[in-house]
């Protein structure tokens, strides 16, 4: 039988579409199984904010060996870590350079989280505080690794209609 490559990769990329859903569809059912669990005094602003914190820990720990603070383009580099994360969970996103090399955007101009948040039951804000929260641990836990003032702010995002998602990262001197 011949190798069909354009098949096998068809077959591929199918397989790691789906492996996104279902990571996207776990975090909705472990917050929902959470909510259960907490009863009537379960907050899911506060039970999504702490595990956003616990995902952004532990994502800035695999950027800790790639950040390379000797490079001139290191923030670009991080930048980069936080476009192919969210690649893998199914955004489609992209990075630009500021007007020096002390800021990047990180420009999502599509993202699969808030379907998947409104099929659980999550409102937009929880999505969007979520996220802030998940992107903003990422960049305090590099700022401790760096020594480096890092800050993070979303100026446009998808749960408020406004099209993209658009944060400014930048190092603060």
């Amino acid at each position: 039988m011949a190798f069909d490559a354009e098949k096998e990769i068809t077959s591929l990329w199918r397989a790691f579409h789906g492996v996104q859903d279902d990571q996207r569809r776990t975090f909705y059912q472990w917050r929902q199984a959470a909510l259960e669990l907490l009863g009537d005094k379960a907050d899911p602003m506060e039970v999504a904010d702490k595990a956003w914190e616990v995902i952004g820990i532990d994502t800035a720990k695999s950027y800790f060996p790639r950040t390379n603070l000797s490079k001139p383009n290191w923030l670009q580099s991080l930048a980069s870590n936080i476009v192919a994360t969210w690649m893998m969970r199914g955004a489609k996103i992209h990075m630009e350079k500021g007007e020096n090399d002390n800021e990047v955007f990180i420009i999502w101009d599509r993202c699969p989280y808030p379907t998947t948040a409104k099929s659980y039951g999550a409102s937009m804000e929880e999505d969007l505080a979520g996220c802030n929260r998940g992107l903003e641990v990422i960049v305090e836990q590099l700022a401790a690794f760096t020594n480096k003032k890092l800050k993070i702010e979303t100026t446009k995002a998808i749960p408020k209609g406004e099209g993209a998602c658009v944060r400014r990262l930048w190092v603060e001197e």
